[in-house]
């Protein structure tokens, strides 16, 4: 199957968080929306992630992070890196 990555941002009550959601490149599975609405996934993957908290703390930034799909406020299309 091939594949094809996306810039998402994802908030939750305590961070921005930017990063790469891997899609199918078309068809099934081809949207952010796919993702977000799978109810067998707990956790979304995200590579080449910053996490910028609401408080205004450190900004971090990861090469994996696995997010609690309960925990996403909303989402949309993120800027590439």
């Amino acid at each position: 199957m091939e594949q094809r990555q996306e810039r998402v941002r994802l908030e939750t009550e305590r961070y921005r968080v930017t990063g790469d959601v891997t899609l199918a490149r078309d068809g099934y599975r081809s949207r952010v929306s796919d993702l977000l609405n799978a109810s067998e996934r707990e956790f979304l993957a995200l590579t080449d992630v910053l996490v910028e908290p609401h408080d205004g703390g450190p900004v971090e930034r990861h090469e994996f992070m696995a997010i609690a799909r309960r925990h996403i406020v909303f989402a949309s299309a993120a800027p590439q890196a």
